[in-house]
């Protein structure tokens, strides 16, 4: 993850994602770059663009958000309709021991 991160880190800094400056943000980092990462992670960037992908990253999670609530909202009457015919039956037991 840390390449990525480094890829990112150069492309908010407007510079250019080559392999050297990969590796010198890895260095920097403290991280042990493996020369074969970097380059597989340069070359699959070579015809994207980033700042669109990163867009549609955000915006995908964000998208999703209010749909996942949607669900939890449906589904928290019904959780509570099993609660209240689970307590009307005790009840009812209850009543028919005393008679």
């Amino acid at each position: 993850m840390e390449y990525v991160y480094a890829a990112m880190l150069l492309h908010a800094a407007e510079k250019e994602i080559d392999d050297k400056a990969v590796s010198a943000v890895l260095k920097a980092a403290g991280v042990d770059a493996d020369s074969a990462r970097v380059k597989a992670l340069v070359a699959s960037l070579g015809g994207v663009d980033i700042a669109e992908a990163m867009a549609t990253a955000v915006a995908a999670p964000a998208a999703a958000a209010p749909a996942a609530a949607a669900a939890t909202a449906d589904e928290a009457p019904a959780a509570e309709e099993e609660e209240e015919e689970e307590e009307a039956g005790g009840f009812d037991g209850l009543g028919s021991l005393f008679g």
